[in-house]
């Protein structure tokens, strides 16, 4: 870390493979450092207070929302955001099962299942439903999502 007298420290951060130096605030957000440093605007600015998950991100495979991490807190952790998964198996599915409606919400949701899949090869239906209550859509029911999860899963898991 590298401070240059006006308050901002120049940070390495480990995103989607790369390391990027940035500049931040000890006050600055992970979502304010991604959208802003880093041009991966992939996690959405909404409610920035953790309630809707459109900020959703990776950080250790885990998934975070960005709006309530500090940057500083996610140094030498990878963090993964949406532009990772591009063409990805998850995100073939939301395609395909139409787990999307405004799209606003789908990048957080896609981290989210994506973490769920990792963390729960054979969810079962509760564990779904557990994972999906920290995002949420105002355009369509969870139905498709919950498709898109379970067409990923080995036959026979979430039921």
């Amino acid at each position: 870390m590298i401070t240059n007298g006006t308050g901002k420290t120049v940070v390495r951060l480990h995103v989607n493979g790369e390391a990027s130096d940035v500049m931040i605030r000890s006050a600055d957000t992970l979502l304010q450092t991604l959208r802003e440093q880093l041009g991966l605007t992939g996690a959405k600015r909404a409610c920035e207070n953790g309630d809707c998950g459109a900020c959703t991100v990776l950080i250790n495979g885990e998934p975070m929302h960005s709006c309530l991490c500090l940057t500083i807190e996610t140094i030498n952790q990878p963090i993964t955001t949406i532009e990772s998964l591009r063409d990805s198996a998850i995100q073939q599915k939301f395609i395909e099962k139409w787990a999307i409606q405004c799209g606003f919400c789908t990048p957080g949701f896609i981290l989210n299942c994506q973490a769920l899949l990792n963390k729960h090869p054979d969810a079962d239906d509760e564990t779904i439903e557990e994972w999906l209550q920290s995002n949420l859509c105002r355009c369509t029911g969870y139905q498709e999502i919950k498709e898109a999860v379970k067409s990923l899963l080995p036959k026979g898991s979430a039921s």
